[in-house]
């Protein structure tokens, strides 16, 4: 599982360190010719679909597939999904095709191969579980580290499809290994744990083949009338991704469901957390599109004397993430309950507003030449400053806070959180258009620290909504 997911990761974060750059590029160099704002856009959409097609990704292996073969299929479609990639023709239906089809493949490899790791241990062996969820996040964040040097230095020269095959053969890499080890796995994942019914089989073939045609519908009269567009496109998902959670809180909320007050209190507090951390990787996961395009244009790239890539800076994130993951489990431990889940919310989007107020400095800066890679380096390691203190604690406090009825669905929700930062995200390029790079960061840091101040100032009142401390155990990064 370890190795499986490292190269999943390598082949995710390597397309990721060039995908924007490689879209903004000029076709004579090899590029899309995109604009960045239009770049960021489709990057950030592709990164909010990654996020939502983990709920129905985990409920076709639930009901169909079983996890083991939603992790086969998942990971052989990501792989096709990134040769799709590696094909240099002129025209971008294979870069479409490719990330369509690795937004399906992710969506049945990442939910379920956690779930496997967890089913690898018997019920009341946490402190094993425990253990072997640190060896596979320690996979996460060893191929996120790896990936962008290694795709990025393959990628130099306007070489985008030699790195996006790289991230192709990583993919490869992955099965091959997963296909060899399954003797290892001792039947965990083979059958779905609630397999559907004939009937209820033929209903769903029906449904999603309805929905398909709907969908290609859609897309053919809005092609047809002329107003399709890439930013159009773009934009017209970010409001469908954001309709989703609304939609969710509503019907929660607004139906009876049997919820007990508490469980009604609960979730009010729950849709404040949510907003924050929607708004905390709005910001945290430009770093492939925005920060990405700073490095390239702005940024000395020498780091100890060395010259690196831009892609390459996308490793500091993955690098801290690993450094300071037992600092931080040790400080968690060591405070204890005297600091809550809203107050490590609140942390986090202080930690992320600040770091786009040193990147409003950085570019200022850099209005009067290239500045030192070593900004980059700091606005990095305050973001994971941030990360750790909210993405460990998301998915127990969502599970703490979650209705009897809901605890399934909800776990789901989580990452819906990140769908909508990071379609929001993208869209903020369109800011760029109007205001300078330093006054766009700072627009962006505004809103953290001002969310930041607020979740601290409200603490007392959703501690008491939540009705009891956060004892939350430590973790690592979701990524």
């Amino acid at each position: 599982m370890f190795g499986t997911e490292m190269w999943e990761r390598f082949s995710w974060y390597g397309l990721r360190a060039i995908l924007a750059t490689f879209m903004a590029a000029s076709p004579a160099v090899g590029g899309l010719g995109l604009s960045q704002g239009t770049a960021q856009a489709i990057v950030g959409v592709y990164g909010a679909l990654i996020y939502l097609v983990a709920l129905p990704g985990g409920w076709v292996a639930d009901r169909i597939l079983g996890a083991r073969r939603a992790v086969l299929w998942g990971g052989f479609v990501i792989m096709c999904g990134h040769i799709s990639m590696a094909v240099p023709a002129r025209s971008g239906v294979f870069v479409a095709l490719g990330l369509l089809l690795i937004i399906a493949g992710t969506g049945l490899l990442k939910p379920n191969i956690s779930a496997m790791v967890g089913k690898l241990y018997p019920e009341d062996a946490d402190a094993r579980r425990d253990a072997g969820f640190s060896i596979f996040y320690l996979g996460i964040n060893l191929g996120a580290f790896i990936a962008p040097i290694v795709v990025g230095q393959l990628a130099e020269g306007n070489r985008w499809h030699l790195g996006f095959g790289a991230a192709a053969v990583g993919m490869a890499l992955g099965l091959v290994q997963y296909v060899l080890g399954r003797s290892h796995l001792r039947g965990v994942g083979d059958e779905p744990g609630h397999r559907l019914t004939p009937g209820e089989r033929r209903h769903f073939g029906v449904v999603s083949i309805a929905a398909v045609v709907v969908v290609a519908a859609a897309l053919a009269l809005w092609a047809a009338s002329g107003t399709l567009t890439l930013d159009a496109f773009a934009l017209a998902v970010t409001v469908v991704i954001l309709i989703v959670p609304v939609a969710y809180f509503g019907y929660i909320l607004l139906g009876s469901h049997n919820l007990t007050p508490e469980e009604r209190a609960g979730m009010r507090a729950y849709i404040w957390l949510f907003v924050a951390a929607a708004i905390f990787w709005m910001i945290y996961d430009l770093a492939p599109t925005v920060l990405l395009f700073f490095a390239q244009d702005h940024t000395d790239l020498s780091l100890f004397g060395i010259q690196i890539t831009a892609a390459t800076t996308q490793s500091f994130n993955p690098l801290f993430i690993m450094i300071f993951v037992p600092v931080f489990a040790a400080l968690w431990v060591k405070l204890g309950n005297r600091v809550t889940a809203p107050q490590k919310f609140a942390f986090a989007l202080l930690m992320v507003g600040l770091s786009f107020v040193i990147m409003a400095a950085a570019s200022r800066l850099a209005g009067s030449g290239k500045v030192s890679v070593w900004w980059l380096v700091l606005v990095y390691l305050v973001q994971v400053f941030g990360e750790l203190a909210l993405s460990p604690v998301g998915l127990s406090v969502t599970s703490k806070l979650a209705p009897q009825a809901f605890k399934g669905q909800m776990l789901g929700i989580w990452f819906i959180a990140t769908s909508v930062g990071d379609a929001v995200g993208g869209q903020t390029g369109r800011l760029r258009e109007y205001m300078s790079d330093p006054a766009y960061f700072l627009v962006l840091a505004a809103i953290a620290l001002v969310a930041g101040v607020l979740l601290f100032l409200f603490t007392p009142r959703l501690r008491t909504l939540m009705r009891e401390h956060d004892h939350v155990p430590a973790g690592t990064s979701q990524t």
